[in-house]
């Protein structure tokens, strides 16, 4: 049923990850599918601020997450799951969208939310996930 699955994580919430990162390996080896593995480097959404960066810091920040997502990967994610990992830089959810319809993934698990809205939402990026994805959507609390 579910050939190919993208984690979508964020590294920075290491719990929250790890829980995400249980549930789709689980899927992975009970379906024989495929993990894609997605972290995604907010853009800072505001020109302004854009101006006063260096040149580089786009290019920067996205090296430095690619070398944390192998670290966080190395120690998270078996070695009996076939893997593949990606960072990409946008806006979260709009990220996760379009790189599981690029990557013509089955599923999608996201995170319910940062660990300050636990006992209110299922968060921003999630749920818009969930509302606009076409493919199934596992929100993991």
């Amino acid at each position: 049923m579910f050939k190919t699955l993208l984690l979508a994580v964020d590294i920075n919430d290491e719990p929250g990850a790890e829980k995400c990162a249980r549930a789709a390996v689980n899927m992975a080896r009970t379906e024989g599918a495929a993990l894609h593995v997605l972290n995604v480097v907010p853009e800072s959404g505001m020109a302004i601020v854009d101006v006063s960066l260096s040149p580089n810091h786009a290019g920067a920040a996205r090296n430095e997450a690619k070398t944390d997502m192998e670290i966080w990967a190395e120690k998270s994610l078996p070695g009996d799951v076939e893997t593949q990992l990606h960072v990409s830089t946008g806006t979260i959810y709009d990220q996760i969208i379009k790189t599981a319809n690029r990557l013509g993934v089955d599923a999608i698990f996201v995170g319910a939310h940062r660990p300050e809205l636990r006992d209110y939402l299922i968060g921003p990026n999630s749920a818009r996930v969930a509302r606009h994805a076409t493919q199934s959507v596992f929100v993991i609390r």
